[in-house]
């Protein structure tokens, strides 16, 4: 399996029925598959947007205290991976490394996995089936696409005209 390097594109923090989404976007262009919605909370979303922002707090949230207890253990965070979707359901890991150079791997939900990937500095991933699953299409590129079929049903049209049609 394949894992794409992802980056935050926007996150949107909405209220009542407009719901928060975080966006992500790979690194490098894909091609058709390119943005990544991921429907989440409202206190996520923040939690995300302040890790990003990366804006100081009095106290720590949730996030920074988990952050704290990985490092006090003497582990880091080494990335976060989507590594799956059921629906519109999202489902990511957080890759732990221990004092020992071991790697273990925790589920998460994504937008925890996200808040804690900011504030650690850690890279994000995306499984490859799970873009190709719910990635939002690249607009420009479908519609450019479109148009590069139309000039060839316009070609093929003009091609195919003989004088008896302009009789």
């Amino acid at each position: 399996m394949a894992i794409i390097r992802m980056d935050i594109q926007s996150v949107v923090v909405g209220a009542g029925p407009v719901a928060s989404v975080v966006v992500l976007k790979p690194r490098k262009d894909r091609g058709a598959a390119s943005k990544l919605p991921i429907r989440i909370g409202m206190v996520e979303a923040i939690a995300i947007s302040m890790g990003v922002d990366g804006q100081e707090q009095k106290r720590p949230k949730t996030h920074d205290l988990l952050q704290s207890v990985i490092s006090g253990l003497g582990a880091y965070l080494s990335s976060v991976v989507i590594n799956n979707v059921e629906g519109t359901t999202f489902f990511a890991q957080l890759q732990l490394v221990n004092s020992l150079g071991e790697t273990l791997s925790i589920d998460a939900r994504p937008s925890d996995a996200l808040a804690l990937a900011v504030r650690a500095h850690a890279p994000i991933f995306a499984e490859e089936e799970v873009l190709d699953t719910a990635a939002l299409p690249d607009f420009a590129s479908v519609e450019r696409d479109e148009r590069q079929r139309e000039a060839e049903a316009f070609h093929d049209f003009v091609e195919g005209l003989s004088p008896e049609d302009f009789a």
